[in-house]
């Protein structure tokens, strides 16, 4: 398969109500996703569900892909990693902004969903850019650098192994605290003997976070239209206040 071709899931008929955007990590190609994105389209059969190819070929050692990277890792570190997300930033705006032109689906409904450096860019987005996502799952990634502040109505899932050696867990579980004393919506599940990969226990994580957490957002606007009812999230109301190397 053709590691430049997106890969599109969309609803059976009629215009779809959700949208997640799936980005692979580095040295990988969209059908990495698929697993994910069978498991979402089950849940969510009225969303658009598109993975999408890094614009870049793998620059990096030999045998560690041959699809492409959103930034080259070459000589990576603390210090320039900000920067090289940065500088890939406008560019993974505007593909994201071009899907919900595509579908017509405005940003509370949007969901990001990342792996590796494809989380990477997913959080990061948010951080840099307003209004782009009503949700972000980040499954095995972090944040280039810890927030410095909480992306407003978006939520954040962070996903993650505690064996996972090329992105030790460390850093997100600081990302977590920081967006919780900021005031931000975040959950964070650092699940036992995975390490880095899309596992089926981060996946399964993942869809129970989106089926029960209610984002702060749909709780003001239920406080301010009606008396609150203790209630669990439906899947339609993923875009309420939010959602998805």
């Amino acid at each position: 398969m053709d590691p430049r071709t997106a890969i599109d899931y969309l609803p059976a008929s009629g215009s779809p109500e959700l949208l997640f955007l799936l980005f692979h990590g580095v040295g990988g190609q969209p059908y990495d996703m698929s697993p994910l994105m069978d498991r979402l389209a089950a849940e969510y059969p009225r969303a658009a569900l598109v993975a999408l190819p890094a614009p870049d070929a793998f620059d990096g050692v030999p045998g560690g892909g041959t699809g492409g990277q959103w930034f080259s890792i070459r000589e990576i570190h603390e210090h320039n990693r900000p920067l090289r997300v940065a500088a890939a930033m406008p560019g993974f705006v505007q593909v994201v902004r071009a899907q919900q032109q595509r579908f017509g689906i405005d940003w509370p409904h949007t969901a990001l969903v990342g792996f590796s450096q494809g989380a990477i860019m997913a959080l990061e987005a948010v951080q840099q850019e307003p209004q782009l996502a009503g949700r972000v799952l980040g499954f095995s990634g972090r944040f280039a650098r810890l927030p410095e502040h909480a992306p407003v109505d978006t939520t954040v899932h962070l996903l993650h192994g505690l064996k996972d050696t090329v992105v030790p867990p460390g850093p997100v579980v600081d990302a977590a605290r920081r967006l919780v004393a900021l005031g931000g919506d975040v959950t964070a599940d650092v699940l036992p003997d995975i390490g880095h990969e899309l596992h089926p226990l981060l996946v399964e994580r993942a869809i129970d976070q989106l089926r029960s957490f209610l984002p702060k957002r749909a709780w003001r606007e239920a406080l301010g239209e009606a008396p609150v009812q203790n209630r669990v999230a439906s899947s339609r109301e993923l875009g309420r206040g939010g959602t998805p190397e």
